[in-house]
């Protein structure tokens, strides 16, 4: 552990040595996810097809599951372990450092920016889980996962968005994108509630004195990363160690990581979040995403018929993906700007806001991680989640995609 502190600390000196970068997180943030969307694509696909090679998927599923660490109290730590508990966890410590600087220097500093996003994030979270339900009603044993289809994957949905060019205007790049972030927090919000099962108290209280030692340390006024990062490491297995699911770890450092805001301008070189938000950015878009792919997408057709589509638990992830969040998105924005309650975004027609609707049905990360939380003891359930996400995330990349496109086509 204190290897690794070490370590984390000479990055971070290094970070606070050059001071950071001064152009704009969000611009950073979009042309990364655009890429880093298309670096998850290819990982999926790759798992998909490592699953069904023969010779190859054996090596693939042992290295999944193959012992790589000491029991750190959930049973010896395995590939799968470190990616989905650690390396997700510095995922969530972006999608933290995201949600937090939006609220502070970003497009969600005033209640007038964030009323469209957060209604539009809010409709499109509970529409699916509605429709999950009630395709679920009679099929026991599955109402836990009712969280599955509710997650958008910004990078899969801003890499297909990216595709289209200028075809689709600035302004429902940036709208997707809030709608994203808060949908991000709702979904943290019920991997921290729903998904929490023994807590050890011990540890939990061992993680709120580490949470309360990096406040003390913003409150005064250390800028320095890397204790924050020192700590950081200590967080994460506290909170591993207690029950609450690990990447949970994530996000609470983001709440206390300080940051200097700089609305109207380029980001504040000497901002602590800014500059560490720069430096995750392209580690999470082009690493930590696509390995989770990788690892999670992985899904053997051996003994698959085309009726599993069909099944409850597929069928009921599909369709809240594709049909629930169209449903609750478009239709929050339309009763939104009929009411007065908010307007469109600049220069975009309803059938732009409709096919960026269908995008966000792609929730294939968020989607898979959460299905694992879901049904962490029954694997046949979890095999069945990734049919369902896969089906209702392609289907909605490509409806959406066909929308935008047709939308955004030059008058002749």
């Amino acid at each position: 552990m204190r290897k690794v502190e070490e370590k984390i600390g000479a990055v971070a000196e290094k970070l606070d040595a050059t001071g950071g970068r001064t152009e704009s997180a969000l611009r950073e943030f979009l042309e990364g996810e655009a890429a880093g969307g298309i670096f998850l694509i290819v990982a999926s696909v790759a798992a998909l097809l490592f699953a069904n090679v023969p010779g190859w998927s054996e090596a693939y599923f042992r290295w999944l599951h193959m012992p790589a660490g000491p029991d750190l109290g959930h049973g010896p730590m395995t590939a799968r372990l470190w990616i989905n508990d650690g390396l997700m966890a510095v995922f969530f410590l972006l999608v933290g450092l995201e949600i937090k600087r939006e609220f502070v220097d970003g497009q969600l500093t005033s209640w007038e920016r964030r009323r469209l996003p957060v209604v539009a994030a809010a409709a499109g979270m509970l529409m699916p889980a509605l429709v999950y339900l009630l395709l679920t009603a009679r099929a026991p044993g599955l109402t836990g996962g009712w969280a599955i289809p509710a997650a958008t994957d910004i990078a899969f949905a801003i890499g297909v968005l990216a595709l289209l060019g200028s075809r689709a205007p600035a302004s429902l790049k940036l709208f997707l994108t809030t709608v994203a972030i808060v949908d991000d927090m709702g979904s943290v919000a019920i991997i921290a509630l729903a998904y929490t099962a023994h807590i050890d108290t011990l540890a939990l209280g061992l993680a709120a004195l580490t949470l309360g030692v990096m406040y003390v340390l913003g409150s005064s006024g250390v800028r320095r990363l890397w204790p924050y990062l020192a700590l950081a490491v200590l967080l994460w297995f506290f909170v591993f160690r207690s029950g609450v699911h690990s990447t949970i770890a994530g996000v609470a450092t983001a709440i206390m990581i300080p940051i200097t805001p700089s609305p109207g301008a380029p980001d504040d070189a000497h901002s602590p979040l800014h500059r560490l938000e720069h430096a995750l950015h392209p580690w999470s878009a082009y690493l930590i995403v696509p390995l989770f792919g990788f690892a999670n997408a992985g899904l053997s057709f051996a003994g698959l018929s085309p009726a599993i589509l069909l099944a409850p638990l597929p069928l009921a992830i599909a369709l809240g993906l594709f049909l629930g969040k169209q449903i609750g998105i478009f239709g929050a924005i339309w009763i939104a700007t009929k009411t007065g309650f908010a307007r469109l975004p600049g220069h975009a027609r309803w059938t732009q806001v409709y096919g960026i609707s269908l995008l966000a049905g792609i929730g294939f990360t968020m989607s898979l991680f959460i299905g694992g939380l879901a049904f962490p003891d029954r694997p046949e359930l979890v095999s069945e989640v990734k049919i369902g996400v896969l089906a209702g995330s392609i289907l909605s990349a490509i409806a959406g995609f066909t929308v935008l496109r047709l939308a955004s086509r030059p008058a002749s």
